[in-house]
């Protein structure tokens, strides 16, 4: 069956809900009208483990990995993360601003995150990201259009699309083309 967005709670039902404190409400009658592509991985360039969960929920631990101490302090959140096998995680439910865009501007709109949605991927800019990373992504993508009808099929950008210069991901690795084919 098609992945769902209870319109209600706002959470996906294929996803496991792990609720992010980095999550408030948007501007008041804001359309959701973007969707946002991120790579993440924590340590840098290491995949699986408990730090990206923790990152989300200010929990992690500086004491773990010198990069940590430079991370520990920061309040961020995605509304998804998609790892790499396939797995799903949601930390904020979509109806609200998570924060996952910082400084950033789409189509001359500053502040995405007020009116987008911010996915991350399990991955690093140069290495391929997964089969079941684009399977999901290309199933998770039409939920949220179903759910919120102002996403149409162009508005769709990489971290680095609305923050060229501070941002690369999800890099040059991922690649669209196979996305937009997927997505029919």
């Amino acid at each position: 069956a098609a992945m769902r967005v209870d319109p209600v709670t706002g959470l996906l039902d294929a996803a496991r809900y792990l609720p992010s404190p980095n999550c408030d409400e948007r501007p008041a009658g804001m359309a959701i009208d973007l969707i946002v592509i991120h790579g993440i991985s924590l340590p840098p360039g290491q995949f699986g483990g408990p730090w990206i969960d923790a990152l989300f929920t200010n929990t992690l631990d500086p004491a773990v990995h010198p990069y940590f101490r430079t991370i520990a302090d920061l309040r961020v959140s995605a509304h998804l993360l998609i790892r790499r096998d396939g797995d799903l995680t949601q930390y904020a439910p979509f109806q609200r601003r998570a924060w996952h865009a910082g400084i950033s501007e789409y189509a001359g709109r500053p502040r995405c995150n007020d009116f987008g949605i911010g996915i991350e991927l399990e991955g690093v800019d140069l290495i391929p990201y997964t089969d079941h990373q684009y399977q999901r992504l290309a199933a998770v993508i039409p939920a949220l259009r179903r759910a919120y009808p102002a996403i149409s099929p162009e508005r769709l950008a990489g971290h680095a699309d609305i923050a060229p210069g501070r941002k690369t991901d999800p890099g040059p690795a991922f690649d669209w083309m196979r996305l937009r084919q997927l997505l029919g």
